[in-house]
This record gives structure tokens, sequence and C-alpha cells, in this order.
């Protein structure tokens, strides 16, 4: 099956087939649960239609500590099913689903008191690897170790002598969630859905207390229109509780939202060939090694404001820095940050006040009749939520429709991109010759598209140009600009070089140098003319100067103000599908 590509042409033939027809399910929401139950759905044989107001991804779903994980911290709650449920995922993204995405990466653990406390860490370690194994999915994944104080340091130098007296250094995974929840998405419309992005939900259709449908407006062009659909699923995250509202029924349970910070900074401002995990006594703080970066995080703070753009603080960075700081020779100081983001988490609210304490429990309800509503979880467990979202939905239907639809099959479904990755990597070298690229430059383009790298290859064959490193971003190619906007989805500039490159957290002037480019690049295939061109530049630039001023703030409150600065739209004049 030839993966589908999400054009601007195939974003018009989507919206036609989402107004034309009627659906089985129609998922709102973008994010990576609402694009795995697209992928569900689609895989079962039904009609299904996604809408997402922004971007794929643009919300919590790319604003993640990047880490595919078990949830170490959740075997103290004993949590251990949680904790075997996301294992076993953990291990078939790695396998199966999508190995050109998500990859190993190890962690110290450091231990900073004698005896008990390298006994009872060292058995929780041993027990995540013992849940690994029995899901039948952690055999390539290598087992903890301990370590001495020397040997700790060996593996990250930066740590200072008297931060540890030993380390255990386990094992977990990352992925780049922009790009793994778009994935999900192109994957969903391989298997024949319809997928709109820049198509925002204003109300649900109802026939008497019957959720039927929804109205939604292209953002793009102002248009209004009715999607019908036999059952329609909520998977909006932090905005479940305003979407639930629009059906005019109080929901079963309540999400809170909580506020997680990252900083990014340069892999040569600290020393060392692992991650770090880090307690505090609020969170747990994650450095973990990214590219050519590290990203360290997280905070765990109650927000109430804007969840359009939650805003970092200048305390949030300084939580960060101050907390990191403890345990490097070296201190980093607000110079050393590249990028920094903020992500809401979607909790389940529960009677515990602090956020850290909410449940990372996902659940479903069917409280409206043809409405179903999935929130909480986590990223890792996505696949059993989308399930679980999905199965509800299909009893709805077999109810409403006497029709008999199978049970989910997304355990065996690899994601576009993901067949043939290995041989390609294995010929990595005949492609870089091939190519006339780099043999990094080529790694590099197969652990972001897979098998798919052959496509951003074909680009670069018919305009050699494409070849060339990006301005101010030269870890990427002009062509993976490209080919953004003509098979990722993206519409905008921001699209572009916060999602689908990360320039927007990875460079020190967060993309605005590159940003030229990128437009140039993309204004014909998005059918700019010279005005969009600049309001895009104009948006961009705004919004980056807005998330600095934000973080010049004080606090939550004056942060939130300051990033309100700057639009969240950007206005469209033209577009050629």
């Amino acid at each position: 099956m030839s993966p589908a590509a999400l054009s601007p042409r195939a974003r018009t033939a989507a919206l036609k087939k989402l107004a034309g027809q009627q659906l089985d399910v129609l998922v709102i929401g973008g994010g990576v649960v609402g694009a795995g139950c697209a992928l569900d759905a689609a895989t079962r044989g039904l009609k299904v239609g996604l809408v997402e107001a922004r971007d794929f991804a643009s919300g919590t779903s790319s604003r993640s500590s990047k880490l595919v994980h078990g949830g170490l911290r959740y075997l103290e709650m004993l949590d251990f099913r949680l904790v075997a449920e996301a294992l076993k995922e953990r291990g078939l993204l790695m396998r199966r689903l999508a190995p050109h995405l998500v990859r190993p990466v190890p962690f110290l653990y450091p231990l900073t008191g004698r005896g008990w406390e390298r006994w009872y860490a060292g058995s929780g370690v041993a027990l995540y690897d013992a849940l690994a194994k029995t899901s039948g999915y952690g055999t390539d994944m290598p087992v903890h170790r301990h370590l001495t104080r020397h040997g700790a340091r060996k593996a990250f130098p930066s740590l200072r002598k008297d931060a540890l007296v030993g380390a255990i250094k386990y094992y977990d995974a990352q992925v780049d969630d922009a790009r793994h929840t778009m994935f999900l998405a192109r994957t969903a419309a391989t298997y024949g859905a319809a997928v709109a992005t820049r198509t925002r939900v204003i109300g649900l259709l109802k026939e008497s207390e019957r959720v039927v449908g929804a109205e939604v407006i292209d953002l793009e062009t102002g248009n209004r229109f009715e999607i019908r659909a036999s059952q329609v699923i909520n998977a909006t995250g932090v905005w479940t509780d305003e979407t639930q509202a629009m059906a005019r029924e109080r929901g079963q349970f309540k999400v809170r939202a909580s506020k997680g910070v990252h900083v990014v900074v340069p892999r040569d401002r600290i020393r060392g060939e692992t991650g770090l995990i880090l307690r505090t006594e609020k969170s747990v703080l994650f450095v973990i090694p990214w590219k050519r970066h590290w990203i360290i995080g997280t905070t765990d703070t109650d927000w109430e404001l804007s969840k359009d753009h939650p805003a970092a603080s200048s305390s949030d960075i300084d939580y960060i820095l101050e907390h990191v700081n403890r345990v490097l020779e070296v201190p980093l100081t607000r110079d050393d940050v590249e990028g920094v983001y903020a992500g809401l988490r979607p909790l389940l609210a529960g009677e515990d006040e602090a956020t850290s304490k909410l449940s990372r429990e996902h659940a479903v309800a069917h409280s409206v009749p043809g409405l179903v509503v999935v929130a909480g979880g986590k990223y890792t467990t996505y696949r059993v939520m989308a399930a679980d979202a999905v199965d509800e939905a299909v009893r709805g239907l077999e109810i409403a429709t006497g029709r008999s639809v199978g049970p989910c099959v997304t355990e065996q479904i690899p994601l576009v991109g993901a067949d043939g990755f290995q041989a390609l990597w294995n010929q990595r070298r005949t492609l870089a010759s091939q190519s006339g690229l780099a043999i990094n430059r080529v790694e590099h383009l197969l652990e972001r598209y897979g098998s798919l790298v052959l496509e951003v290859l074909d680009l670069i064959a018919a305009e050699p140009d494409l070849a060339e490193p990006l301005p101010g971003a030269e870890d990427y190619l002009q062509a993976e600009a490209v080919y953004a906007v003509t098979h990722e989805g993206a519409r905008h500039l921001d699209d572009v070089l916060t999602r689908r490159l990360r320039v927007s957290i990875e460079t020190f002037d967060r993309g605005v140098g590159a940003a030229p480019s990128v437009a140039d690049l993309a204004r014909g295939y998005l059918g700019w003319d010279s005005a969009q061109r600049e309001r895009e530049l104009e948006h961009y630039l705004k919004r980056v100067e807005a998330e600095r001023e934000s973080q010049r703030q004080p606090d939550d409150l004056t942060a939130d103000a300051a990033r309100k600065g700057a639009p969240d739209v950007v206005p469209v004049s033209h577009a050629v599908e």
C-alpha cells in the first residue's frame, strides 16, 4: 500500500469527503490520541474523519519530554499495571510499529545515599526490566547495571563528584513526538481516513439527545460546513471539557491541566554519554540527549490560564536550571538556553490537589449517545487509549446499526516508513553514494523518515539545490522543508519550523534566521502570494518575541499575558489547492 501524501490537494479532497458522506466515526483532535483513534478506526474498515483546529500535535503532543517509557516513578506508586502496559507499548513501537522513530536511550539514576538506596532503587529498576521482558517486547532492550561513582562519572563526566556515591544505568526510549503524531495521521490517511488540519469544530450536531456529527469551520477559507457521523470521538486532551460542553451535557469526569516546561541547551554544554533522571521536591527532572542538544525538564504545576499557548515563566526556567546545576560541575546559565517549550498534561481530576499525584490512567466515557470521550493517560500508551475509545464507539455503532465491526488490529500495523527501514539503514552507505550526501546526512534522514527517505531523495534528484543545508538551521536540508508541505501536511511557516523540523527549539534565534528561506521554499507549493509570505514571517516573528517576553516574566499570570501578545491564527489571503 502506497503511503498517502498529506499534500494541499489531499486536504482539499479530505474536506470534500468530510462534507459529502456519512462517516462511521469522526475524531476531534489531531494529537497523538486523536491520530491513534483515526488509525485504529480506519484499520477496522470504518469510514473515518479526523479534524484538528490547528496542526497535528500542535498542543501537548509536541511538547512532551520526547520519551517513550514505562514510567519508572509509577512503580513507587505501586501502579504495576500501568507500568507493564506502557513497557509493552514501548517495545511494540521500537520493534514493530515505529522502529524508524523510536530508539533506545540510556539513563543514569544517581545514588546519593549508601546501602539502602542502592538496594531500594536497584530493586525498582530490576522490576522495571522484568516487566519489560515479561511483556514479550523487551528482549531488545539492555538490562540495568550498577555503577560506582567512578563508573558513573566516566559515563557522565559533567557530574559533580559530591553529587553521587554511585549510579544505576538503565534504558528507556525516545521519540520525536510531533513527527510520530504526524506519522500516525499519515498512516490513518493511507488506510482511508479523511484527515484535515486547520478545521475547527464550532459545535456538535444533535438530533434529540444524540450527537450525530459536528459543525466545523475551515480556518483557511472561512467556509462552514457540517460533518455527519454515527459516532464522534472527543480526543481533545486538555480541551476535553470545552468540547464536551458543546453537547450541552455534563461529562462523567473532569480534566485538569498540569504545565510541564523544558529547556534545550547545546550538547557541548554538558559532557555525558547517557541521560540523567533526577528527583526534585516537586517532580522528576530528566536530562535527555537529543541529537546535538540536551532537553532538560520538566516542571509539574497546576495551570488554569490559556490552554492554547501555555507560557513558560522566568521562574520555571530558573527552577530547572537550579535543580540541574546541583549535580553539574560547570553550572548552566540562561545564556546557555537555546530553546524553551511548555506543554499541558491532561490529567484526570482527583481529590489530591498536587498535579504530580493525579492519575496518569486514562478514562473513556459514553455519557451522551453518539459521543465518546477519551482523556488522561500518557503519550506512550496512546495506542491503548485509542483502542479503548474506538471499542466504545464501535459498541454504539453496532447498537445503532446492527453492523458487526472487528477488533483493534493496530498492534500489527506498522506506521508508514517502518517497512523496509532496517534494510535501508543497512544500505545507508549506498544511499549516500547514490545521492551525493554525506553518510551522517543520510542517517539523519533515515531516523526522521524511515523508508520514506526515498521520497525525500527523489525531491533532491529532481532539484539538486535542495540537497543544500537550510540557511539558519544547517542541521536540516532544504528538501526537508519542501517535503514538510508536499507530504507531511504543514500549512504554515510555524508548522514547518516548530513541528516538522524542530528549529524553533534547537537554535538560539528560535528559527528566526531560517524563516525567510523556509517561506521561500514553501510558498510555491502552498500558493502564497508575496503578501501571504510576509504575513507568515510576521506571524512567526511575533510568536517568537511573545514567547521570549513571556520567559522574562516572573510568574504564570504575567507570562500568560505576554504570550497572548502574538496572534493565534495566520490569516490566509490566497491558497492554491
